[in-house]
């Protein structure tokens, strides 16, 4: 049975992990017939948003905390993340990707990714296995890796940064997966577009199906 790390960034759309599309990447997982375990870095969030009001909230908290709430509990500190034993490594999206992954929120092109995730990103990369990203998180592989086939969709600044970074952006639409096959990187750009949950579904079925031919 495949192995494959998800890598989370807390809980909620706009300072974590987007909830949908990391739920759909475990069940996509689990119907093709692999399993996964969740990992992230333990260390504070960026900032923290009330996604109700939209509005920052004075309080700081934990990403790692914040990721077991999706996980329920099941999750790992980043740092004992050992690609050795895992096939594959996914990281889904939301703003915490871009503010607690790395830095791409507030500096762009010019960002720093978060120790450990630049650790594992290169440890997959160099064993050859496969690296799925969903929605925003792309912007995270082409940081790392540089000269790097990937989607985030079709937001122009977005793609203006990619290719900044050494990059190489592919629009596309729903559903739609982007095949680096020399750095078997895999992406789909999820709620960068205007979706709903069945486009999500989509998207992490199609990036998992995809990372198992080569897992």
């Amino acid at each position: 049975m495949k192995n494959i790390a998800i890598v989370l960034s807390g809980s909620g759309v706009y300072d974590g992990a987007e909830i949908h599309e990391a739920t759909m990447t475990m069940l996509a997982i689990f119907q093709a017939g692999a399993k996964y375990q969740c990992f992230a870095p333990d260390v504070d969030q960026m900032h923290v948003i009330n996604h109700f009001t939209g509005k920052e909230m004075n309080e700081s908290r934990n990403v790692l905390v914040e990721s077991a709430r999706i996980a329920r509990g099941d999750i790992k500190s980043l740092d004992e993340l050992d690609m050795k034993t895992f096939d594959a490594l996914i990281f889904p999206g939301g703003f915490g990707a871009a503010k607690n992954l790395c830095s791409f929120a507030k500096d762009g092109p010019d960002c720093e990714v978060d120790n450990e995730v630049e650790r594992v990103v290169k440890e997959a990369h160099s064993a050859k296995k496969p690296i799925g990203a969903l929605c925003i998180s792309p912007v995270i592989i082409t940081r790392v890796l540089g000269d790097v086939k990937v989607t985030i969709g079709t937001d122009p600044e977005t793609i203006k940064a990619i290719d900044k970074m050494g990059g190489k952006h592919e629009t596309t639409t729903h559903g739609e997966v982007i095949i680096d096959m020399e750095n078997l990187v895999f992406t789909t750009p999820c709620y960068m577009l205007d979706a709903n949950i069945g486009h999500i579904y989509d998207g992490a079925q199609a990036v998992v199906k995809e990372i198992m031919k080569h897992a």
